[in-house]
């Protein structure tokens, strides 16, 4: 491999940087095609001429020349397929400094940080992952859109940085062509070098470099020393320093569909020439594909196994769950001890008023109640991230992707349905990706089956206080995880049951074929990990903040009023809280639950985790003065074991999100669906439940 060479078209020489070439294609298809590029370093631009059959396209672009020294900051957009290294290197170049927001009129995620340069700090942005650049999903019209500087609330790019896969160079540049063609000033970062010189690939870095017309740097995203060619790239940009040109190199690509200086070429007709192209620069470089990695395909050869792959697979799910309740346990209890003792201490440091009664039975209780599940939380997080880093979790797709077909779903349904087990709402945006309409009403209408992350603290709080911690398979398999893995699967299964019903009447149709990329795998990278973690924790503490603050105040205040005779707080069960759960209490009695519980599943509404903290503050509220029960002890006190299972049923099936609702009603454009979904699946919570009550 050879050190980075500076882009060609920057030393002012000319450079021609395609050569006329035909992708074969049958006699009854044939045109005449023709792709030109030239490149000059001077101001008079690039150009560009299309001939397909009598369609012709003459697009002119001026070289552009970009400095900082009108920018404090300037905005890099990182561009590059899916599974490149590029949210690595992301994560490389800003540490912590990041910010995870939401694109506007979408939930898909938009993730900016803030990479330092020797000049300065200048932006970043982390773009969805796209194998080209027409706006056929959601991820690719806001790849499209954010480099045209078309986005609402964002400005153009000032550059581009452009990430492939050096051990995949030859699929993965047929992005480079329209991504480059936009005439932003470009870096190419080829990542995996570490990979590549492993496995003996081979790759002239220099000749790409001139090729393209832009600077191509070798590096491994893992390892920051690798860097320092990027960090060039960000330091000329900031300053000004020395010029940093942008040299378009335009072929049948994807953005020219639609541009106002020619007509679109045919579909079949772009991708021929993008991976001719592809190939030509491939065979200019001298790149020659790693050999196969032998572990990789042995591994394979197991996790991929009709019989030992779903084998592997529960095994994995089963140490993840277990780890849940043996790990986090040490982590809960150091959590609660310090909830407790901070609120004993503030107890006794503040004087007898609303406030304290306000701050240690509202506040306290109940967010207190919340946060001890913290730990439980990220320790799931923690194992999902070490299977997507791993590459573990693409073949845990294909090995889902046996049992998508027999339901009449297509393999892309898969990974949304992952992405539920963290929240409902980011994977029924995530389903654009879905090509089929009635498979992707089919995944959003199933999504909210998945556990989700918020179900966490409901589970544990109700094992916990309800399930013995006895083995049940030795050491390899307790109770407790037993049971949360059968609530997890109960919810798969009656996602599973639903799409089947779904495919064979509302939405019946064949469903599409199912092709995925593998990536090799890799040691996860502990950076990544804890950067991911953190942000979880973050988003946690946030709702904690605000939803579950929020209600557990307005909670409080209905619990002290009418107040009695004497100006003091009322019993709660005569208090405006009590009354209302009351009212509530005739609708959830056959299911062996009281007004407390009633409360809950009201204001669970909000979020699932709610209920959670909700009953901490009623709870809170009813202790008298150093009465206090733990919350697990009020529940086994108030709740048989029929009603603490029916209450996990409840949760198992029931929508209890009306965010999930309002993003369902976006999605599919109507009220239709989102009000089918919520009365579905409330109905087979309230049966379901009901049948436990009764059973047990």
């Amino acid at each position: 491999m050879q050190a980075v060479s500076g882009p060609a078209c920057s030393r002012g020489g000319a450079d021609r940087l395609s050569r006329g070439r035909r992708p074969r294609r049958a006699p009854e298809r044939d045109r005449v095609l023709s792709l030109r590029a030239q490149c000059t370093g001077s101001r008079g631009g690039s150009r560009l001429e299309l001939n397909a059959g009598s369609a012709s396209a003459t697009l002119s672009a001026e070289a552009a020349e970009v400095t900082a020294a009108n920018t404090d900051h300037p905005l890099v957009a990182l561009v590059g397929p899916p599974n490149s290294g590029k949210s690595t290197l992301f994560n490389n170049l800003t540490g912590l400094r990041q910010k995870v927001a939401n694109y506007p009129g979408v939930t898909v995620e938009r993730r900016s940080g803030v990479a330092d340069s020797d000049a300065g700090p200048v932006e970043l942005i982390d773009l969805p992952g796209v194998h080209g650049l027409s706006p056929r999903s959601v991820d690719q019209m806001i790849t499209h859109n954010a480099l045209l500087g078309e986005l609402e609330g964002d400005r153009k790019p000032d550059a581009v940085v452009l990430v492939l896969d050096a051990t995949r160079l030859r699929s993965h540049l047929m992005v480079a062509e329209p991504v480059l063609g936009l005439g932003l000033p470009a870096l190419v970062v080829l990542t995996m070098a570490d990979e590549l010189d492993r496995r003996a690939g081979e790759l002239r870095s220099a000749r790409l470099s001139r090729d393209l017309g832009v600077e191509v740097a070798l590096v491994n995203a893992r390892d920051a020393g690798t860097l320092e060619p990027v960090r060039r790239f960000l330091t000329a940009l900031h300053t000004g320093g020395e010029e940093v040109r942008a040299c378009p190199i335009v072929v049948a690509a994807d953005h020219l569909e639609g541009h106002p200086s020619g007509r679109p070429l045919p579909v079949i007709d772009v991708f021929a020439a993008r991976r001719e192209r592809a190939r030509e620069l491939g065979r200019s470089a001298g790149f020659k594909a790693p050999r196969p990695s032998r572990f990789t395909n042995r591994l394979d050869g197991l996790v991929l196994h009709r019989l030992w792959g779903p084998v592997i697979f529960a095994v994995v799910v089963g140490l993840v769950f277990q780890a849940i309740f043996t790990w986090a346990v040490p982590l809960m209890d150091g959590t609660e001890a310090l909830i407790g003792a901070s609120g004993a201490y503030l107890s006794g440091a503040l004087p007898d008023t609303w406030f304290r009664a306000l701050l240690i039975d509202g506040v306290w209780a109940g967010v207190g109640s919340v946060l001890v599940f913290l730990p439980q939380i990220l320790i799931l997080f923690l194992f999902i991230a070490i299977m997507e880093d791993s590459g573990y979790m693409a073949r845990a797709a294909v090995i889902a992707d046996r049992v998508m077909h027999r339901v009449g779903l297509q393999g892309k349904s898969f990974l949304p349905l992952l992405s539920a087990y963290a929240c409902a709402i980011p994977a029924i945006m995530s389903a654009r990706t879905v090509e089929d309409e009635r498979d992707r009403i089919a995944t959003v209408f199933i999504a909210p089956f998945m556990t989700c992350s918020a179900r966490l603290p409901v589970y544990a709080l109700l094992i916990a206080a309800f399930i013995p911690a006895e083995p049940l398979l030795g050491p390899f398999l307790g109770r407790r995880t037993a049971v949360l893995i059968g609530l997890y699967a109960l919810g798969l299964l009656a996602a599973v049951g639903t799409a089947a019903l779904l495919k064979s009447t509302l939405l019946r149709g064949r469903s599409m074929p199912f092709v995925m990329e593998l990536p090799p795998y890799r040691w996860p990278s502990a950076r990544s990990i804890g950067t991911r973690l953190l942000d979880r924790t973050k988003i946690f503490l946030r709702r904690a903040g605000k939803v579950i603050l929020a209600v557990t105040i307005a909670l409080w205040i209905l619990a002290q009023f009418p107040r009695t005779p004497a100006g003091a707080p009322p019993e709660i069960g005569d208090s405006a809280l009590g009354q209302m759960g009351q009212v509530i209490e005739p609708v959830i009695e056959p299911l062996g639950f009281d007004w407390r519980i009633g409360i809950g599943l009201v204001t669970s509404l909000a979020a699932r985790e709610v209920i959670v903290g909700t009953l901490g503050t009623i709870y809170g509220v009813e202790a008298e003065d150093g009465q206090d029960l733990e919350l697990r002890a009020a529940l086994q006190r108030d709740l048989d074991f029929g009603a603490a299972v029916a209450l996990l049923i409840f949760f198992v099936f029931a929508l209890q999100c009306m965010s999930t609702v309002a993003v369902m009603r976006r999605e599919t454009g109507g009220w239709r669906w989102p009000i089918l979904q919520f009365c579905y699946m409330l109905t087979l919570a309230y049966v379901g439940a009901w049948a436990a009550n009764a059973l047990l």
